[in-house]
């Protein structure tokens, strides 16, 4: 009977280690596949538009409107991670850069909508809802800072833009270790793209292109979505002993270690929304968790630059650009405005104030909600078309 009872544990660790190795198989699947609709994006918008993007995106050069447009979509998808590498595929296939640099500034501030739904799973208990509350605010006043300061920049110099554009150069230029030699991931992803290829073939033109683009973009959900599910089976135990360990080790390790927490779990909204309970518990306070936050700001970005590995030739160094754009401008504003004292004072002061308000209102936390994300961006994009 011993030897009976003893079998199963004996086989476990085994059992365990062999799902892991499936596990850690299907996210390098997953990430392939990723790669290959980012590919079937550029394709079929190349197919759809023939030379004719710019044109197709004038409405949209006006820099506001390409904010409102990422903030909405990522708004709805809830997934920044997801609205990025559509754009690289769309910056691929013709979108011109300076017009998708708003569209990812954009991507940032409706990302941050997750971990203030979160929230309101302390609404029940005035004191931790006020706490909580500040803690998923504070990344929304962080990005709405970000972009108060560098939109108006990249509207008048381009720095984001121009720096990007520098490194993606150099970057895909003749070195050994240039990404130039990463146009072997391409060539993996060229039978999945032929493959979607020609099953849309049969529609004529331009619903081709547009049907191929729908399905890269179906792909990239269906992708994104099963990475962070499996990731946070395998990584999200490990995030939040990354979390306790930084705690107390100061700014620079609080950044580093959301960074890592976010490439580990493949998504911001899970890295800031599980620090949310945690602040609402009082385990750990805001000026604690703040850094955090930006560091998953940065942490992000991988999912675009990956993407931009499925392209090569001519649009190789656009599609790499705006992947940088991204990186660039997420390091550059905890650069700038945590640097600052008084900037990065700012952010804490606006998420108390407003969580103060809203412990005590509760409708007003609702209406934050609605009004940030979706009514206010829904009136500019009304109007922006309209005039």
């Amino acid at each position: 009977m011993s030897n009976i009872a003893e079998t199963p544990l004996e086989r476990s660790p085994t059992r365990n280690q062999g799902n892991k190795l499936l596990q850690w198989i299907s996210v390098l699947l997953l990430v392939y596949l990723l790669i290959a609709a980012v590919g079937m994006i550029g394709t079929g918008f190349k197919s759809a538009t023939g030379e004719r993007a710019q044109e197709l995106f004038a409405f949209a050069t006006n820099p506001f409107l390409g904010l409102i447009v990422g903030t909405v979509a990522t708004a709805l998808i809830q997934s920044s991670s997801t609205v990025s590498s559509i754009i690289v595929g769309l910056v691929a296939g013709g979108l011109p850069v300076a017009t998708a640099v708003p569209m990812i500034m954009g991507s940032n501030i409706g990302t941050s909508i997750t971990n203030t739904l979160v929230s309101l799973g302390n609404i029940g208990d005035k004191k931790e809802f006020k706490r909580a509350f500040a803690a998923a605010t504070i990344h929304d006043f962080f990005n709405l800072l970000s972009v108060v300061i560098f939109l108006p920049l990249e509207i008048l110099f381009h720095p984001l833009e121009k720096s990007a554009l520098f490194l993606a150069q150099n970057l895909y230029g003749g070195g050994s270790m240039s990404v130039k030699d990463l146009n072997f991931v391409k060539a993996a992803t060229q039978p999945i793209v032929h493959l979607f290829k020609g099953i849309t073939q049969f529609l004529p033109a331009p619903w081709d292109g547009i049907a191929l683009i729908v399905l890269g973009i179906a792909l990239i959900f269906l992708t994104i979505g099963f990475i962070g599910k499996l990731l946070k089976v395998l990584m999200v135990g490990r995030a939040k002993d990354i979390l306790h360990t930084a705690i107390g080790k100061g700014p620079i390790a609080g950044i580093a270690a959301g960074t890592l927490m976010t490439v580990l779990v493949q998504s911001s909204s899970t890295t800031t929304s599980l620090m949310v309970p945690l602040a609402g518990s009082g385990v750990f306070g805001l000026e604690q968790i703040y850094p955090f936050t930006l560091g998953a700001n940065i942490g992000t970005c991988i999912t675009a630059l990956l993407a931009a590995t499925a392209v090569s030739g001519a649009e190789a160094v656009p599609a790499l650009e705006i992947a940088l754009v991204h990186l660039l401008y997420n390091i550059f504003g905890v650069i700038v405005i945590y640097g600052i004292p008084f900037l990065c004072r700012l952010p804490i002061l606006c998420a108390q104030s407003l969580a103060a308000v809203a412990s005590e209102r509760k409708f007003i936390a609702l209406a934050y909600i609605i009004g940030v994300f979706f009514v206010i961006p829904g009136l500019l994009l009304g109007t922006s078309v309209l005039f």
